[in-house]
């Protein structure tokens, strides 16, 4: 799932009325930096970069910097001028998803928080890039760099987090509304209105929504649907900064995948990395599935199949609250609570017979897993194209629909010993329940479903059992307590941070199907309890269906240091111990290997972060330097394969990466800024990965020495803003450093044949917004005109991909966004 035009810096200064930099209310709360922000300006930060004054390489862009940048844009893409932070955007607009990188870690290892509400996917840790929210309601995002807040509700950070924050309702009655057109179809709207204060207790709420639609940017055929509401009532609580708060949210996506291609130089195959511009267009041709002939043995044609056919649809929700009560000077309860939901799937198709399969002599339905997409797996025993015989094989929809229930709690309790010492002790809960399913889904003739969710109308077998792919049911559930101090010395110039995290996870999972392959093939057979025990006696070595449950528990300290040499010079220091808990796919893979044996039970990924650096803050100038290092313990790395859709782990063992990220503010007048930003990543894997025997003898991939496929090497980059007059013209560039396409570090070989080589080069991306006021032509000074151009020279580049093992299989990379046209009016009162 960045960022937006919105209602201008006034607008935003009275919507803000305390920039806060931590993720939960507690951790708000204990921080106790809450500044004023008065467009922009103050000592933490310049032209909407904020640096606060923490233990951790910490950075900030509140609406200023926000509001500059596309319509709609994913936050995500937003931070990506943020030194550390990796993000390749799949479509100019911030709805088709990207991929995020931030110091070398993937998105499964980010924790990603709303109001404090952990955003990361319960089962897998990813994160969705097109469902964050409208960044006309994001008052800030801020990005610990390397570490997480000592309540992180997450079973996933083992390095940073990414954290926004609703903007409050504001005091006064007002309306903001919002249109945007550009190329590819692009067309959006976007509206709020505040209450203002209203009874007797000065509660005040706001409501706003919005919808966006465009073309897939590279294809013929998809098209890209995005409509969202969000509400937020908050009601103040006296004067001493309690309140009360309750928000809503729902996101609802319906879009086509597109741009996914093979990286693989060699034009004798098709589909290949375009190696021009104009090869980054193409056609999906219109098609029709085969027409049914009663009698005759029809087979299937691709109707349907390209992942450019697929859909990616999600809805998704939340309830959010928020709450600060002062029970007595000097402590204070802070209570947060929320629900989410989601519903989502990402698209694809398989071959169903109408037949049955025989099972150790008995014919019989189900699902029987295979490699291959083209294979026949299903097996329906009725008529599935209405031919009035079962003769035939047929394309089915075939996704895997994720549906998830999700309960969160996080709460905290703080003390003030004195006014230079503080205690907290914090208690956060997370459950969720993920339910997984695969079920089969009828095509259309043009090979469109019949219900993007085939979970809602499931094909069934000629004895009614629902037929499905994968069929599994997991509990992930947390626990955890943390205590921290807060403590000033030497005349308030030494501050010290002392954290202790204590996370309970565990996971209970439910696997109705037989595991029959590492990689997590599975047979399936729903309620065909006697397919399911006839294949159970044929087959006593495949693990079947089961139950396990798993517990990892650990202490993480998070200890951290500013020492203030002048009131504008500053260093600080951090060590954080982090972890990833094994997520649900890496888990029911775990099920092929009987319980008690070597794979069965597989180990948490615990990092080591360590942070030093220097900040300088005045009122125009803010820079900040640091030196980082990261041991991984157990590194697992993933990658996912589109064509069979499918989630490939390996163990890298210990894993060793260290940098140095920077950036610096400056306000050199009034009406101009500039902001500059770098930073360099080196990785090193300390042990060859084991892939497997031969004849008994280990085999290994060379992956010593080597660097973790998937991150940029550097980055660096910067922003210039100038206001003439009504005018105000901004322009941002960033050069993101060539990517290991796989972890040996070595050209890609196919079938003997070098088809790639060993890294993606370097890309530079610039782009432009400029905003025209219409104050001078007599309307107010929150109305105006914007246009953005994104990509501004058109660059062709690999956009997102995830890193491989081998060099031997050509990963599947995203096509980077063309250059890009927007425009949009905003008027507010």
């Amino acid at each position: 799932m960045k960022k937006q035009y919105l209602f201008g810096v006034a607008f935003a200064a009275l919507m803000i009325p305390g920039a806060a930099f931590a993720q939960s209310t507690g951790s708000i709360d204990f921080e106790g930096e809450d500044i004023v922000v008065t467009a922009g300006r103050s000592d933490n930060g310049v032209g909407g970069v904020i640096l606060p004054e923490t233990s951790k390489a910490k950075a900030v862009l509140d609406q200023e910097f926000i509001g500059r940048q596309a319509p709609g844009q994913t936050i995500n893409d937003i931070i990506n001028q943020l030194p550390g932070v990796s993000f390749q955007n799949n479509d100019p607009f911030g709805s088709a998803g990207g991929t995020l990188t931030i110091r070398g870690f993937d998105d499964t290892r980010i924790s990603q928080t709303f109001d404090g509400v952990p955003l990361n996917d319960s089962g897998g840790y990813a994160l969705y890039s097109n469902q964050q929210l409208d960044p006309e309601l994001i008052s800030q995002v801020n990005v610990n760099l390397g570490t997480t807040d000592v309540d992180s509700p997450t079973a996933a950070a083992s390095g940073s987090t990414v954290n926004y924050r609703t903007r409050l309702p504001n005091e006064d009655l007002g309306a903001m509304f919002s249109g945007s057109a550009g190329e590819y179809g692009f067309f959006r709207i976007f509206g709020a209105v505040d209450t203002g204060e209203i009874g007797p207790w000065g509660t005040r709420a706001f409501f706003a929504a919005s919808h966006a639609e465009n073309d897939t940017v590279y294809n013929n055929r998809g098209r890209i649907d995005k409509q969202q509401y969000n509400a937020r009532v908050y009601q103040p609580l006296g004067a001493n900064g309690d309140f009360i708060s309750v928000a809503g949210h729902y996101n609802q996506n319906r879009n086509n995948f597109f741009g996914s291609i093979g990286l693989r130089n060699d034009r004798a195959v098709p589909g290949g990395f375009p190696q021009t511009k104009d090869e980054r267009f193409y056609t999906i041709e219109r098609c029709t599935t085969d027409e049914p002939r009663a009698g005759a043995v029809d087979s299937p044609n691709s109707c349907g199949s390209s992942f450019d056919e697929r859909y990616n649809p999600s809805n998704t929700g939340n309830i959010r609250g928020a709450s600060r009560f002062t029970l007595s000077d000097g402590l204070v309860l802070t209570v947060d609570p929320s629900y989410q939901y989601v519903k989502a799937n990402g698209g694809g198709t398989l071959i169903a017979s109408e037949g049955r399969t025989t099972i150790g002599g008995v014919p019989s339905t189900g699902y029987i897993g295979a490699a291959s997409s083209s294979a026949t797996q299903f097996f329906a025993g009725a008529d599935l194209n209405g031919d009035g015989d079962v003769l035939d094989t047929v394309r089915v929809l075939s996704p895997s629909q994720t549906q998830t229930h999700r309960y969160g709690l996080i709460s905290s309790l703080r003390y003030d010993i004195n006014e230079h010492h503080t205690v907290r002790l914090a208690y956060s809960y997370d459950r969720a329940r993920h339910r997984q399913t695969g079920q089969a889904g009828f095509l259309d003739i043009n090979g469109e479903p019949f219900d993007v969710f085939s979970v809602n109308v499931p094909i069934v077998d000629g004895s009614g059992n629902v037929l499905q792919k994968r069929d599994r049911l997991s509990y992930a559930i947390l626990h955890q307590v943390a205590g921290e101090y807060r403590g000033e010395f030497l005349d308030e110039a030494l501050v010290v941070n002392a954290g202790l995290r204590a996370p309970f996870f565990k996971r209970e999972l439910n696997n109705y199907c037989f595991t029959k392959e590492a990689n997590g093939t599975l047979n399936c057979f729903g309620s065909n309890t006697a397919a399911e025990t006839a294949y159970a006696n044929a087959n006593p070595a495949i693990q079947g269906p089961q139950r396990r449950t798993f517990k990892y528990d650990k202490l993480l300290p998070n200890v951290g240091l500013t020492y203030n040499f002048t009131p504008a010079i500053s260093a600080f220091a951090n060590y954080s111990k982090g972890i990833q808990v094994p997520g649900t796919d890496n888990l029911y893979n775990s099920f092929f290997f009987a319980p008690g044996t070597e794979g069965s039970d597989p180990s948490p990924e615990t990092t080591d972060n360590f942070d030093l650096g220097a900040r300088y803050r005045s009122n125009g100038l803010v820079a900040q330097v640091s030196l980082w290092y990261t041991k991984y313990t157990d590194r697992l790395a993933s990658a996912y394969d589109p064509e069979i859709d499918r989630t490939i782990y390996r163990n890298l063992g210990r894993v060793d990466k260290y940098g140095i990220d920077g950036s610096i503010s400056y306000r050199i007048i009034p009406e101009f800024q500039v902001y500059a930003f770098g930073s360099y990543l080196k990785s090193e894997i300390k042990d060859n990965v084991q892939l497997g025997t031969v004849g008994g003898v280990p085999t290994f991939a060379l992956t010593e020495g080597k660097r973790e496929s998937g991150a940029p090497t550097y980055t660096f980059g910067g922003r210039a803003q100038a206001t003439l007059g009504p005018v105000e013209l901004g322009v941002q560039a960033k050069r993101t450093g060539p990517r290991y396409v796989n972890d040996q570090n070595l050209p890609l070989t196919v079938g003997g044949s070098v088809v790639y080589g060993a890294r993606a080069p370097a890309y530079t991306l610039v782009d432009l917004d400029a905003r025209l006021n219409l104050e001078f032509v007599g309307l107010n000074d929150k109305t105006y005109l914007q246009l953005n151009v994104s990509n501004v020279f058109d660059e062709l580049y690999v956009g997102g991909f995830d890193g491989g093992l081998l060099a031997t299989s050509a990963p599947f990379v995203q096509i980077g966004s063309p250059r890009t046209f927007m425009g949009s009016i905003v008027v507010a009162y």
